[in-house]
């Protein structure tokens, strides 16, 4: 990991959205400042012991700080171990997820544990009031991702020190979420061009926060920075392949994704979580995934709830294929020797084998478009298996959504369609722009 490209890549610690955050917070609740806050040129913002609220914000924003904010800030009623362990408590007595871990644990307070002994740094604690005040949706998410994290800790047969490290490191993953826009929250608003950049920036972020407090162990940080990676390269943001992923890593990648489901899907979370981790099998560690899958079975759907989803199949299919045919036809369309001559790193390359790889996952599914035609027919009538072929078709659309992000994040300069590999990527690119 090279540290300073890291640093680059980061965003300061101090960034508008955070400090909005932070001072439209103090307005609800008393913070004062412990210390004189100075620009990094040594003039004074804030004296020692002034109240900060919102009409700090315009001061503040215009300033680079000489440190972060959060190192010389008290706050009335912070975020600290006793009202983690309550809200957790609370989490494993009302959330499906929770409980079904603590069941499988024969223990609420063994997933809990782990939380006794965290370190939390006044800053850090400024941090997760922040978010638990500011941004309440994200905050549970990470105390619901805590809960995953240990139960995949603790099947490991991680020590009690590691099962800490773990808790701390997913408890404080997203703390690069809180210098980015708000609007990231609203899932109709997609996230492209600058903001996408600062998305995969956030486990940077994040990391970089962790380091600074000097609190947490190496390992918490640099599972904190592979909390987007995939076990096949896919992830973010160094798209490492499984071998170079931490067992800590491990642990995050697929809590996050867990965790993110059961938040997502009001209807079927453990049927949509089962087929997702089984058909994206390359992509999450298969000995976690192994303890995951068994609670995510016994979980029944009421087919009540599965019937609506079966409508979406049809058009999900004729997508589906009308992608990979796309593709097809520009790959056709190249000099004969196009593939041969693309290496490993170019945009070419990674469409081409994302596409294929989808479509080997399809197949081995039994779900790849060309075989689907029959299969609906012989469904007609059938509510539940029409809404697992409308599962897998949502998920396989999703995968597309993501070579297609992923091209755009990587290759910026597709649009330039510099060599006919090139523009057969954009133009793909562009189709799955204007149908997805």
């Amino acid at each position: 990991m090279t540290d300073i490209l890291l640093s680059a890549d980061a965003e300061d610690a101090d960034s508008p959205h955070y400090l909005r955050a932070l001072t439209d917070m103090a307005d609800r609740r008393t913070v004062v400042a412990g210390a004189a806050i100075y620009t990094d040129n040594g003039i004074k913002l804030v004296e020692k012991g002034a109240r900060i609220d919102s009409r700090l914000y315009d001061r503040l924003v215009q300033h680079k700080l000489r440190e972060p904010i959060d190192r010389h800030l008290s706050i009335e009623n912070p975020v600290d171990v006793p009202s983690l362990l309550a809200l957790g408590q609370t989490l494993i007595e009302q959330e499906t997820l929770p409980a079904m871990l603590a069941e499988a644990l024969g223990s609420g307070a063994r997933l809990l544990a782990p939380l006794r002994s965290l370190p939390l740094p006044s800053a850090m604690a400024c941090k997760l009031t922040v978010m638990r005040d500011q941004r309440p949706t994200l905050f549970q998410h990470s105390l619901v991702m805590t809960t995953v994290a240990v139960f995949l800790a603790l099947k490991s047969g991680l020590s009690e020190r590691d099962c800490s490290t773990v808790a701390a490191a997913a408890l404080l993953h997203d703390l690069g979420v809180l210098h980015m826009d708000p609007a990231w929250d609203d899932p109709d608003h997609k996230v492209v061009g600058v903001g996408r950049k600062h998305l995969v920036a956030h486990p940077i972020s994040a990391m970089l926060m962790i380091r600074d407090t000097q609190a947490y162990p190496r390992a918490a940080e640099v599972a904190v920075l592979e909390h987007h990676e995939r076990m096949d390269g896919s992830g973010y943001p160094r798209a490492l392949l499984g071998a170079d992923i931490t067992p800590m890593g491990r642990i995050l990648l697929l809590a996050e994704v867990v965790a993110a489901f059961y938040e997502k899907y009001d209807d079927m979370p453990a049927q949509r979580l089962s087929l997702v981790l089984r058909l994206n099998h390359r992509k999450f560690p298969s000995a976690l995934v192994a303890f995951i899958l068994p609670l995510l079975q016994e979980e029944v759907a009421r087919e009540s709830a599965l019937m609506p989803l079966g409508n979406d199949a049809p058009r999900q299919i004729e997508l589906l294929a009308e992608a990979f045919a796309y593709w097809d036809q520009l790959k056709a369309a190249l000099p004969p020797d196009t593939a041969a001559k693309s290496s490993a790193g170019t945009a070419f390359a990674f469409t081409d084998s994302r596409l294929m790889a989808l479509q080997k996952a399809l197949i081995e599914a039994g779900s790849h478009p060309r075989h689907q035609g029959e299969l609906l027919a012989q469904l007609q009538g059938d509510a539940i298996g029409m809404a697992e072929v409308a599962l897998v078709g949502r998920e396989a659309l999703w995968q597309l959504q993501s070579i297609l992000n992923a091209s755009h994040r990587r290759w910026p300069q597709l649009s330039d369609r510099a060599t006919p590999a090139d523009a057969a990527v954009a133009d793909w690119c562009d189709w799955a722009m204007r149908t997805l």
